[in-house]
């Protein structure tokens, strides 16, 4: 009988077969030192990904969704087919540096009581990214947007801010799900993820309802991931934008209740409201 992996590196793809290969072949071509597992939650791609999975990744293990079933209900289809005492949530569009997931496991390793971790996020050059933050809440989030912009638009301030931020470690309130390693006994006594989020937002959630238990999420720069952002993103935008708006209300209806029929009039106003809301 083969080992248990200790690690689960769960993958949720949907119609982007180039970047989850590039993905792969990072975590392929240096792998973890860790016993691990590489499993692959596609939500019904028409884009040939389920048999360039089945063709060209025979050590990786794929999971059909059947229909596009959104990014925290796929993940948790994924950690329910996995045993791992860790589980590593990791977007397609990453390719993961060489020792970065060996990095994140000792962090967990030497700090009993944290149970989330996550990496350093940079772009294709190199820009880090603003991969954790505050709770979700009104200001927070306006303060948030408006550093993730200013750094996105190359804005001296901001890409200084979130350089020096993103240089050491620290306890957070969230780390972004796109490379985001748990404990699993942690995740599964939070409930797993909440899939009422279809897309975004279900990482701050996540994160929060690991807090409320009395444990720790941590960023650690020690551990570096390229993010290639916005691609999917790019290809629908407008479903794209439907789906944030969705995920918001759904997170201050959750959350800040007391906000949330003034978010929906500033979205009604903006004509940002989507359908049914």
């Amino acid at each position: 009988m083969l080992p248990m992996p200790r690690l689960s590196i769960i993958i949720v793809s949907y119609n982007a077969c180039a970047e989850l290969e590039a993905c792969l072949a990072s975590l392929v071509a240096q792998p973890p030192s860790v016993d691990h597992e590489i499993v692959v939650v596609d939500n019904a791609s028409i884009d040939g990904t389920p048999a360039a999975i089945r063709e060209r990744w025979p050590g990786v293990r794929l999971i059909e969704a059947g229909a596009n079933i959104g990014f925290a209900r796929a993940n948790n289809m994924g950690i329910r087919q996995t045993f791992g005492e860790l589980v590593l949530l990791l977007n397609g569009d990453t390719i993961v540096a060489p020792g970065a997931l060996d990095a994140l496991v000792s962090v967990l390793d030497q700090r009993a009581d944290v149970a989330v971790v996550g990496p350093r996020l940079v772009d294709a050059n190199g820009r880090a990214e603003l991969s954790f933050g505050p709770m979700i809440a009104p200001f927070a989030e306006l303060w948030q947007k408006t550093l993730v912009g200013g750094n996105a638009r190359g804005f001296g301030p901001a890409v200084a801010y979130v350089e020096r931020a993103t240089a050491r470690e620290r306890e957070v309130d969230w780390v972004s799900g796109a490379c985001l390693l748990v404990r699993r006994a942690d995740a599964e006594e939070a409930g797993l993820l909440d899939e009422r989020y279809f897309m975004y937002a279900e990482d701050v959630d996540f994160c929060a309802a690991i807090r409320a238990r009395g444990r720790k999420v941590l960023f650690t720069p020690i551990a570096r991931v390229v993010h290639l952002r916005g691609r999917s993103v790019a290809s629908a935008p407008r479903a794209t934008e439907v789906a944030y708006r969705r995920s918001q209300l759904a997170f201050y209806a959750k959350h800040h209740p007391a906000w949330t029929p003034l978010l929906r009039a500033y979205l009604r106003v903006r004509g940002r409201l989507p359908d049914n809301y």
